[in-house]
């Protein structure tokens, strides 16, 4: 009922206000540079990794209607194991030491997400895998920033 309904309540509101807010600050240390604008494009790219979490196999949709439904339970854990991991070392390219780590602070941010979703909804929706993707978009803004 609460995914359905279209209303945001305070803490959703809260959490969206906080999660940009990052984002933009983030983004801040990013201009003036073209490798720095490259790199903030790359992160954004690298964000939609959340996918391969919100959508492993085991995880549940929250009802059997909707986007959760038909995309959740693809993606073998292996190839989530392996995606996330090939993602870390790529960063090392962008900063040897702060890239795999922003790169294991943005997945433990989804799979935490998924997991108190999972609690609360019995599963996740589409809503949840635009929020992964926002999560983890600001933990790697923010591990990456100044690389």
């Amino acid at each position: 009922a609460v995914m359905k309904g279209g209303t945001a309540g305070p803490a959703g509101v809260a959490a969206i206000v906080l999660v940009l807010g990052v984002q933009a600050a983030a983004l801040a240390s990013y201009v003036g540079e073209a490798r720095s604008a490259a790199v903030a494009g790359l992160a954004v790219c690298a964000s939609r990794a959340a996918l391969w979490i919100t959508c492993a196999t085991g995880v549940p949709p929250a009802r059997p209607d909707g986007l959760g439904s038909t995309f959740t339970g693809r993606v073998p854990g292996w190839w989530t194991l392996l995606g996330w991991a090939l993602l870390a070392a790529a960063t090392v390219a962008v900063d040897p030491q702060r890239g795999p780590i922003a790169v294991a602070v943005a997945a433990l941010l989804v799979v935490v997400l998924v997991a108190r979703t999972t609690r609360r909804f019995g599963g996740v929706t589409g809503d949840v895998f635009g929020a992964g993707i926002e999560i983890a978009l600001a933990a790697l803004l923010l591990g990456l920033a100044g690389a």
